[in-house]
């Protein structure tokens, strides 16, 4: 009875033991599963900051895209019409210099005076055009 007793008690022991290896093994691979999961989530939320991050600075640079497009409307200055005194003594320094090279024996001169001479006469023209608009 004793044998008996004995070989029991050991064959539950050594059942014992093996169970609480088993216990253990099966604790810390649960361990390195959940460990193994904090990682994967870890790196999934570094690729998504990386992706947020990425965006931001494309929408940074649309933005700035976007400020220049505006100043460059803005900035464009108005241009002033030419006044009619300006056009005038360009139409006239134009046919002066065109009549008085045809009629003088000297070209040169006679493109220099009839230019001149062209240049104050639609000058002067002009500006009584300027003047009258002005009083309306």
């Amino acid at each position: 009875m004793k044998t008996i007793f004995v070989t029991v008690l050991s064959a539950s022991m050594l059942l014992s033991c093996q169970t609480q290896n088993d216990k253990q093994k099966e604790l810390e691979a649960a361990k390195k599963a959940s460990i193994d999961s904090m990682k994967m989530v870890a790196e999934k939320q570094r690729v998504v900051d990386s992706m947020q991050h990425e965006m931001d600075k494309q929408q940074a640079t649309e933005k700035k895209k976007e400020v220049v497009v505006v100043n460059q409307t803005q900035a464009a200055p108005q241009r002033k019409k030419m006044s009619n005194a300006a056009k005038g003594a360009l139409i006239g320094a134009g046919v002066g210099a065109v009549t008085g090279a045809a009629i003088s024996e000297k070209k040169g001169e006679g493109a220099i005076i009839g230019g001149l001479a062209g240049a104050g006469v639609g000058a002067g023209t002009g500006a009584i055009i300027d003047d009258s608009k002005k009083k309306k």
